[in-house]
Order: structure tokens, then sequence, then C-alpha cells
């Protein structure tokens, strides 16, 4: 692995893909901080931020939607799309243009305007929809029956999600093959934060790493906490938030798809997930920086 050039495709066999694809975008080995000054204000001695604003959307999700463009062109899929919250909307439109295909974003009316252009900047068709984003994804399940596009999140899923693995892969690399004591990640669908725990299950059964226990501490905007929600009720039942009401766009989804399996991650690990207030998410940021 550490011979290979840096990048996601370093890790290709644990990754569901048959090879890598002839043309991607330069997705992952990003940095791994050392926060020496936040740590000690939160009471941490060793604290690291993974800052995949590098990747070339500028988050993490250009990790799964790099594998799920690569697979849509093993499938031989005529166009790429998602429905987004905003990320993931200019990480499709980013990886449809590296590979050659045209992209479709589906989005709420009301995203910031940012997202929008940013999406717009790599060439993709976006649609915005009337409705949240539980809306949007039920009308993009029923495109992608009609269609047939490689729908990132839908029928490319079990791929796209696999993607966030690298990010474990990535930290274990960074830190000497070995992993951390905590992981704090946030909540939106649920996939990032359970793919991560599969990742370092994986480097485990592997023997690239010592298995640890690693306790998963979870976030979400407490105006759409539906997980947080269910782990504080001891129960993994999601009930859905129907109208999300939170400056964090990017984590309000309503109806977490992998929301049963976050709060077992974090309930047989001794974690936890926190419902987290705006105006104390607003500070964090200046805080981090």
């Amino acid at each position: 692995i550490t011979s290979r050039a840096p990048g996601i495709w370093r890790y290709l066999e644990l990754l569901p893909v048959d090879a890598p694809p002839a043309r991607s975008l330069a997705v992952g080995s990003t940095p791994l901080i050392a926060a020496d000054r936040l740590g000690p204000t939160l009471g941490v001695d060793r604290l690291w931020i993974k800052d995949d604003t590098r990747n070339p959307s500028l988050s993490f999700k250009d990790r799964p939607a790099a594998i799920a463009a690569a697979r849509a062109v093993e499938f031989g899929l005529p166009a790429l799309a998602c429905a987004s919250t905003g990320n993931l909307a200019g990480a499709t439109a980013a990886a449809a243009a590296a590979v050659g295909l045209p992209a479709y974003v589906f989005i709420p009316a009301d995203l910031e305007t940012a997202k929008v252009e940013h999406a717009l900047s790599y060439g993709a068709t976006v649609v915005p929809i009337d409705g949240t984003y539980d809306d949007v994804n039920r009308l993009c399940l029923e495109i992608a029956d009609e269609t047939g596009w490689g729908f990132i999140n839908i029928n490319l899923r079990p791929f796209y999600a696999e993607g966030s693995k690298t990010l474990a892969y990535e930290i274990a690399e960074s830190l000497g093959w070995r992993s951390p004591d905590v992981v704090v990640a946030p909540i939106a669908s649920g996939a990032m934060f359970t793919r991560v725990a599969r990742g370092f299950e994986e480097l485990a059964d592997i023997g690239l790493i010592e298995r640890r226990p690693i306790r998963f501490v979870g976030g979400q905007a407490a105006g759409c906490a539906p997980v947080a929600t269910a782990f504080e009720a001891g129960t993994d039942v999601i009930e859905p938030v129907r109208e999300p009401d939170t400056i964090v766009r990017s984590l309000a989804i309503g109806n977490p798809a992998d929301g049963p399996y976050a709060v077992e991650l974090a309930r047989s690990t001794g974690g936890s997930i926190e419902a987290i207030a705006d105006h104390v998410t607003a500070a964090a940021i200046r805080d981090v920086a």
C-alpha cells in the first residue's frame, strides 16, 4: 500500500471495484492534523482532525462518489445522478465530469446558492424540488427506475457507501497502522459513520492493525436529530423528522437509511450520539478554525 501513489485507489483490494478507473479525480490521502491547541481546551490529550476539505469538491463525499462513478462506468450506465443536501451534489457533478458522464443533481429548492453554483460549475444539470431532502429522495427512487441512470445514493448505494471506509484506512495509516481510541463523526444518513467502523474492522481482519476497542461518537443537528433521539430513548427505531430546522443543511436528513445501524454502533462501542444546537455548532466552527 505505502509504495503506491496517494489517493483512495492505493487500497484497491479493499474496495468494491474491479480495477482503478482510467480517469478519476485525485481523491483521498487528505491530512490528519494534530489539533494541539484545540485538544487541551476540550480536555483531550491527543486530538486529530481528518481534513477532508482537501478533496477536489471540498468534502468527504468525493470518496463514495468516486467509487460509485467507477462502478457506473463498469456497468455502462448512461448518466450519474443523486439526491443531495448539498455536498454530494458537488461531488457527484465533479466525479461525473472526471469520467465523462452527464450529471443530474436533485436538491431541495431552498438549498444554499453556493452549493447550487458549485454543482453547476462542473457542468451538472441541477433540478430543484419543492420539499425536504426526503421528498427529493422519494422522487429520485421513481426516476431511477424510469431512466436507468446511476443514482449514487440509490441504485449505486451499495458501492457508494463503501467509499467512506477509506477514511478509516487513511487514519490508521497516518497513525502508523494503529487505530484511534475514539472516533467522532457527523451523522446524516449514517452511512459514513458505520462504514468507518467497518474499515477499521477490515484492517484488523487482515492483520494490518491490532484489534482494539474503538468508541464511536456521532453528532447531529438538534433541529434534525432522529438518530440522536433514538439513541437517547434507548431504541433503534428511527422516528422521521418531517420538517428539519437547522443551519446544518448537509446533515438534515429526516429519515436516515443507516440510522438504526448508527445507533447500534454507538451503543455497542460505549459511545453516544449527540444532538447539537446550532449556536454550539457555530461556536465550534470558530474554535476549529
